[in-house]
């Protein structure tokens, strides 16, 4: 096969990212990894037209002295006899603001995936090869934007929440020349909770609500019961003092 990918990102950057097996592992679309075992070692489900067929195995990526990558694979059916070895070259070419990837090789097949139309199965291995090199090219990208969010400094993403909040608390004490206790005691209190727990954590000290008053029912057995006690003590009372008088 032969197929074409672009990627909006400069060749060195994805050179950078094709050398580490971690990286190239987690941008593999559906990779289930082996703990304890090479990052690219795994389950790794394909799907084909209509089918799908799940495959363990190990693959490699290296570099050769020209320039070009090295992609390497073999894996058996989890299930059946079958199995695939894979060879594929990706060349590397820098193209306007971007690098274009041209996967050139082939693999051998045996078991379920031979009795598909090949063209269905050259699809596949295309959309999953675009997707592998679509996620590889974003990693960096998705990373960058994972470390400006928790600060400068490396600051926990719940540390700046905190910030944020007792920073909102502060200007609210402002006007009436009071200290921002609160606030201070709000970031001791949100540091080392997550920002979703934060966000749905019920308001503390004046913002917390004001409980709504309990109407206490009385069980209308006991209400009607006191009465009638009183009354049957009375009458008892008066029958005993009408008996000492007779005699």
């Amino acid at each position: 096969m032969e197929h074409q990918v672009f990627v909006p990102v400069p060749a060195e950057r994805l050179r950078t990212a094709l050398a580490d097996q971690a990286r190239v592992a987690r941008a593999v679309p559906g990779l289930q990894q082996e703990a304890g075992a090479e990052p690219l070692t795994g389950r790794l489900r394909l799907r084909v037209g209509g089918h799908s067929v799940t495959y363990r195995g190990t693959a490699r990526v290296s570099a050769r002295e020209d320039g070009t990558y090295a992609v390497d694979g073999d894996a058996t059916e989890s299930r059946g006899t079958g199995a695939v070895k894979l060879a594929l070259t990706l060349t590397l070419t820098d193209t306007g603001d971007g690098c274009t990837v041209t996967a050139e090789g082939g693999a051998e097949a045996s078991g379920r995936i031979t009795e598909l139309p090949a063209e269905t199965v050259t699809a596949a291995a295309a959309r999953l090869l675009t997707r592998f090199l679509e996620a590889l090219a974003t990693d960096d990208e998705e990373r960058t934007e994972r470390t400006e969010e928790t600060g400068a400094a490396g600051t926990p993403a719940r540390a700046v929440h905190a910030d944020r909040l007792s920073d909102r608390l502060a200007d609210d004490f402002a006007d009436t020349g009071e200290p921002p206790a609160e606030a201070a005691h709000a970031r001791r209190t949100m540091i080392g909770r997550s920002a979703e727990e934060v966000d749905h954590a019920p308001p503390r000290g004046r913002y917390a609500p004001v409980p709504a008053p309990q109407t206490v029912t009385g069980n209308p057995v006991v209400r009607w019961a006191a009465p009638a006690a009183a009354l049957a003590l009375a009458s008892a009372i008066v029958v005993t003092r009408a008996l000492r008088k007779r005699r």
